[in-house]
């Protein structure tokens, strides 16, 4: 039985595929790397003393280069509408940090040691968190 080869010509099955399908807009979304990056949740795991300053991730310090807000406002999940000012440091290395005010939730809320805290961006310079 002798074998033949066939080699290709780019014609037949596919051929006209996507043409005449409209004024040459696409309905599919951009491509990953052109939308925007939107971090609103993350958690911290509390490793050291629970009442010092708390670094947040950099994903989220960059999510708000250029606002870079002097405090934002805690809203504890579980807790009612009362709202928590905290004081925000910037580095200018890019990092952030709770500072002035967490220590008081920190307490309120029973923040210890080997705790998950996870935050949820409401905008605003509002995070909703949950101990």
């Amino acid at each position: 039985m002798a074998s033949t080869s066939r080699t290709r010509t780019g014609r037949g099955r596919g051929r006209g595929r996507g043409r005449g399908r409209g004024s040459g807009s696409s309905s599919l979304p951009p491509p990953p790397s052109t939308l925007p990056l939107i971090i609103e949740e993350f958690f911290i795991v509390v490793y050291e003393d629970p009442l010092v300053k708390k670094e947040l991730p950099k994903k989220f310090a960059d999510y708000l280069d250029g606002q870079e807000p002097a405090k934002v406002y805690l809203r504890a999940a579980d807790c009612g509408p009362r709202l928590w000012t905290v004081e925000v440091l910037f580095d200018g290395q890019g990092r952030m940090y709770l500072d002035k005010g967490w220590e008081k939730f920190a307490i309120a809320h029973g923040v210890d040691f080997g705790w998950f805290v996870h935050f949820k961006y409401e905008g605003d310079d509002v995070l909703t968190v949950k101990v």
